[in-house]
């Protein structure tokens, strides 16, 4: 079954900003000259995404207010306390549907071909979780180490203590909605949910070809403007 339905995950505190974002949400920071949010959004109008989910959290009536102007069809799960992006897609669900969902990250910016596209033509039936992996020398804008190494069957394994691993996470995956109805509690990442996926062998990697930049820090946004212009 391909996948019918995103959740952007935009209910993040953006405290990284500072001051940009005291009195507004990060998803409606300008890049650009667009917000965040828009670019996420074109992206799953670009892939034919039907259903679009956004969570909120922060200053959420004036993010749920431009969505309602710029994009009315679109569906938004409020999170009054932040429920971590396997919570957050948890207490989406009954607003996706069953079976597999795209997932996106709404700070970061992209320059090639459509991630969630590229995502969904290689999402094989019986799989639990396909995640977008990006080369560490790719990841404009990353500070950290990298998170997995990718093994020869397509399998991401994580760095744990080892050296910088050879690819970042860059925040688009799809997910077995399955797996995540079953997890306990109602906050927690889905790193976890994934990693039950890997132990079962239903966890691959896709590495992504063209650019990309997180946008979490202000000096993101000139980063991915420049990114952009490219």
């Amino acid at each position: 079954m391909m996948p019918e339905a995103v959740m952007i995950f935009a209910a993040g505190l953006g405290t990284r900003m500072g001051e940009l974002t005291r009195t507004r949400p990060k998803p409606l920071i300008e890049v650009a000259g667009r917000p965040l949010i828009d670019h996420a959004l074109a992206l799953a109008r670009d892939a034919g995404i039907a259903r679009i989910v956004v969570n909120t959290h922060a200053h959420a009536d004036q993010l749920a207010a431009h969505l309602a102007q710029v994009a009315p069809d679109v569906l938004v799960s409020h999170e009054p306390e932040r429920l971590e992006t396997g919570g957050g897609l948890k207490r989406a669900l009954p607003l996706l549907g069953p079976g597999p969902v795209l997932t996106l990250n709404a700070d970061m910016v992209w320059r090639g071909p459509n991630p969630l596209t590229l995502l969904a033509a290689n999402w094989h039936e019986g799989d639990g979780a396909l995640l977008a992996l990006l080369p560490r020398e790719a990841a404009t804008g990353h500070t950290g180490p990298g998170d997995f190494f990718l093994n020869d069957d397509g399998a991401p394994e994580r760095r744990g203590t080892a050296a910088a691993a050879d690819f970042v996470y860059p925040g688009v995956s799809i997910t077995d909605t399955a797996a995540v109805a079953a997890f306990p509690g109602e906050v927690f990442s889905l790193n976890p949910v994934w990693d039950g996926l890997r132990a079962e062998g239903r966890l691959r990697g896709v590495v992504y070809p063209g650019g990309w930049v997180d946008v979490g820090r202000p000096e993101g946004i000139a980063l991915a403007e420049a990114e952009l212009a490219r």
